[in-house]
Formats: C-alpha cells, structure tokens, sequence
C-alpha cells in the first residue's frame, strides 16, 4: 500500500505545535501558525475520510482550516498512535507495537489499552514524553482526560511527565481545557475524546449512535473553540479511521487450523495481526498466510515491513511478529477463541488502508 499521500506522521505534529511555540530544539514541520498558545483534542477515531463524508453532521469540523497529508501510525490503533504523538517517535523507537503485543521472552500478550501490572510502563516505553520537554522549556502543560484513564499503563507510556486533570463530563473537558490555556505566558493543553470510536466499534460508521456521536463531538469542538482565550490556537486530529467488516469478511482462524502451525503467539487485532513463529519458520508461515487469504491481506516478514514501523530498536524487534498480516478492504483476521470479543464488533481499524491512515489536522 502507497504512503505517498501522506507527508507527515501523527508523531510530527508536537514537535511542530513546539516549533509554532518557539520551544527549543523543535521544528515547526508542518508550518502551524505561531503562537503562545497551542489546545490540541484527539477524537478517537474520527478519520479525516469520515469528517469529509458526514459534512451535514459535523459542519464546524469542516469549516475549520484543513492541512491535508497527516497519517497514522502503522498499526492504525490508539495506543500506537497515542504513543506516536506523546513522544514523536515511530513505532520501531517507543515499542508500543499494537492493541496486543507479545511480551518477550513469553509466549503472553500484553493489552496494551488494559495493560498488566507486572509491565513497568516506564521501562516498556522508556523515551521521555514530547510534553515534557515543552514542560522544562518553561510551558504549562496540562493533560485533561477522564479520570480512569490518569495512572493507566498506555497514559504512562504517552502522557507522562505533566500535570494530568481528571474530568468526566464534555462540559468539564470544555472547561478545564479553557482554564489550563490560560495559564502561564506559554500554554499547551491536550484533550481526548473517545465517543466516536465506541459508537464505530459497537454499532458501526454510520449508524445511528455514530452519527449522534459525532454530531455531539462537533458541537463540543465548537463551544470549546468559543470557551477558549482568543490567543489560543485549537488543533483536532484523531488517531486513526476506521471501517465496517461484515459477517462475510470476517475469516476465524479456529476455522483453519492449519494456519497456526509453527505459530506461538497470535497478537494484534483483526485488522493488523502479528504472527510469532518457532525460530527458522517466518518464511513458511508467510508463505502459508499468503495462499490462504490471497488479496484479502498483506503479509509481511517483520524485516519487510520497515516502512510501515519505522527502524526498529534491536531490543523491541521482539515484540513485532515476525509475520504481519495487514487486512485490505472489509475483511478482518478473527480469532473467536482468544479475541472473542472482536467478534462483536461492528466497526475496526489498524490496518494500511488509506481510510484507516488518513487523519484529520484542523485548525482553528
């Protein structure tokens, strides 16, 4: 799959709101407009193709200034992509490698969004955060999240290092991320919102509730654009799109047996699955996956895949597989034993697909 649409990554885009700050040792990449003050929200989910495609529902969204060639991360999840931004970096350097991922030296998989407290987040994601280094240039920075989401292990991993407010309702984010923004001569405030990747997850793009989630997450962006200081400068992306897999796209793995020969551990979600095999048996495997799901997917050997991870640390290699399967179109890899609850799901992402990739940076 292409990435010549994109020019810049999710990780680009702090440095770029610290170069806009004038914030030492930071590139403004991606030509933002200067300014003292930076409120950056992450709508969970809401790729640009799906801001574009609902303009009826979300017309403050589309109203604001739109600088095209922003991509997610690969995978195309929220904890990779989480990461990404938090620290700037590619996958390949933080090591937060997908929804699941193998622990090393294991044959277990760490849930990334849950996490383990066996796991040391510090020590799984050890770079500092791109927050604090805005934070020892002098800038107050403040985290407003919900609460349950303060000591979490991906929080950890990607927010680290500066002061987390804890809210719960839109209203309480509006709020709090008005007051934080004018604090000190240089503010950055970050804020998420999770509404429009649960309602895809649960009930798919375009239902419904979907729809009613992003046309409340519209009008939330709106009153916080009115709440905010003039001098602040409002940035929305997302960290992935997302799309629906119907019954007939959906192909278990307990269904073909065969495909787990020489696998030890299967991670990922059913949109990007990493495979680990027995040592010296990645190319058959590969080859194997290849015959079976034909055009419905890409597979790789890890060292293929460079281009998607960025370099990988030779430490974290190991919690890459040594086999990727990146789902193309409507089709997903299900495993209805260890990853029965996929199998619920309407809406999905991780994947290559430019819809997964393609994120919104909207200014205002």
């Amino acid at each position: 799959m292409s990435s010549a649409s994109f020019t810049y990554g999710l990780y680009d885009l702090l440095p770029s709101i610290g170069g806009a700050m004038s914030v030492s040792g930071m590139d403004n990449r991606l030509d933002l407009p200067e300014s003292s003050r930076y409120a950056l929200v992450l709508i969970d989910g809401l790729g640009l193709d799906l801001i574009h495609a609902h303009r009826e529902i979300a017309p403050f969204l589309n109203d604001m200034t739109s600088v095209n060639g922003l991509s997610s991360a690969i995978p195309s999840t929220t904890s990779v992509n989480l990461t990404s931004l938090g620290t700037g970096l590619m996958p390949g350097k933080h090591g937060v490698s997908g929804y699941s991922c193998r622990i090393p030296g294991t044959t277990k998989v760490l849930n990334t969004l849950r996490w383990d407290d066996s796991i040391d987040p510090l020590q799984w994601q050890s770079h500092p955060t791109v927050y604090e280094h805005f934070a020892r240039d002098g800038v107050h920075v403040a985290i407003v999240n919900k609460a349950d989401f303060e000591h979490s292990g991906l929080t950890r991993c990607s927010q680290r290092g500066v002061p987390y407010v804890p809210v719960e309702q839109p209203w309480e984010r509006t709020i709090a991320m008005a007051h934080e923004s004018a604090q000190g001569n240089r503010s950055l405030v970050f804020g998420y919102d999770s509404s429009v990747d649960f309602a895809g997850h649960a009930f798919g793009v375009d239902s419904e509730q979907w729809r009613e989630a992003v046309s409340t997450i519209d009008r939330d962006i709106a009153d916080l654009r009115d709440s905010l200081p003039d001098d602040v400068i409002l940035v929305v992306t997302a960290d992935h799109g997302m799309v629906d897999i119907p019954l007939a796209g959906r192909f278990d793995v307990m269904d073909h047996p065969e495909l787990m020969t020489d696998v030890v551990v299967f991670a990922g979600e059913a949109r990007f699955r990493h495979l680990h095999t027995k040592s010296g048996a990645e190319a058959e495997v590969a080859e194997r996956w290849r015959e079976a799901l034909g055009g419905l997917a890409e597979v790789r050997l890890r060292e293929d895949a460079l281009e998607w991870f960025g370099p990988l640390e030779r430490h974290l290699a190991p919690r890459f597989g040594d086999v990727v399967v990146a789902a193309l179109g409507d089709f997903g890899v299900f495993h209805s034993e260890y990853f029965a609850i996929e199998m619920m799901m309407t809406g999905f992402h991780g994947s290559i697909t430019e819809t997964e990739r393609r994120i919104p940076l909207l200014i205002a």
